[in-house]
């Protein structure tokens, strides 16, 4: 699974130390992942490595063992206060320290919902320095909440993930951080993870976890502008030039009334695309 793992088209590859490893094959798998690691080019995917919370038998071995071989990052679950993230965060420094690399070159990815006092403090934690993404959980945060269910009939989210969600967006984004949507776990289920990945598009989030190779391709496409996007980008952003010669920042563009913000949009969408055409090139 790990060799066929690289020739995935997925950004990220996150090598799982903690719900998908039973406790008698924990310290087994954490060999195995760094062995992987010494000897593995993962070209031009991430490594992240989900190691188990501090407060658990493995957390802190975990934590040393991992930061010896350098991953591009480390996947924080259950994770609860900005204290937990810098205590991290100072292991980590000193690591990176030992080895002479260049302090935050690891960076952390939050999953900063699992645990309902997190939802409070995903401000706080999202301003940590090396924090460079946060993703949101509802399958745990539902055990916790003791909820019967996290969609209604129709498949949207019940009120209080809905508003977990938002709040992991709106935190990452006022932090400096990626918004990386939740998983979805109804794997056969195409047509609901298009619409669900449409729908954290929309919102602002940047990506999404997927947990089976099926769903690469859709989440890749849904996040990608698209060649539609590109060009209307293009055209709003060669409107506000020929606008801004006459003094104006606001003014229609196919009907709508644009200004500042829109020319933002459009030049993110441009970065964006950039950026995964440098990545895939």
């Amino acid at each position: 699974m790990l060799e066929k793992a690289l020739g995935l088209n997925a950004d990220s590859l996150i090598l799982d130390l903690e719900d998908s490893v039973t406790p008698a094959n924990k310290e087994t798998a954490r060999d195995h992942v760094c062995q992987w690691i010494k000897e593995t080019d993962f070209g031009k995917q991430e490594c992240l490595v989900r190691i188990n919370p501090q407060d658990t038998p493995w957390g802190a071995d975990d934590l040393q063992a991992i930061m010896e071989v350098l991953p591009d990052g480390l996947v924080l679950p259950k994770i609860a206060s900005r204290e937990e993230v810098d205590a991290i965060d100072d292991v980590v420094s000193q690591i990176e320290n030992k080895h002479s690399v260049e302090n935050g070159a690891v960076s952390l990815v939050l999953i900063g919902t699992e645990v309902p006092e997190a939802v409070f403090n995903l401000p706080s934690m999202a301003k940590n320095k090396r924090v460079d993404g946060i993703t949101w959980g509802a399958e745990d945060l539902s055990g916790a909440l003791g909820a019967k269910a996290k969609r209604d009939g129709n498949g949207n989210y019940l009120e209080v993930f809905s508003y977990v969600r938002s709040t992991c967006l709106l935190a990452a984004v006022a932090g400096g951080a990626q918004p990386i949507d939740a998983v979805y776990v109804d794997i056969k289920n195409t047509e609901g993870l298009a619409r669900e990945c449409k729908t954290g598009a929309d919102m602002g989030y940047t990506g999404k976890i997927t947990i089976h190779p099926s769903q690469i391709d859709i989440v890749n496409t849904a996040f990608t502008p698209s060649d539609e996007e590109i060009d209307q980008a293009h055209e709003l952003i060669a409107a506000f030039e020929e606008n801004q010669k006459v003094g104006k920042m606001a003014f229609s563009f196919k009907g709508q009334m644009v200004d500042v913000p829109h020319l933002r949009r459009a030049k993110e969408i441009l970065a964006i695309a950039a950026h995964i055409a440098g990545q895939t090139s």
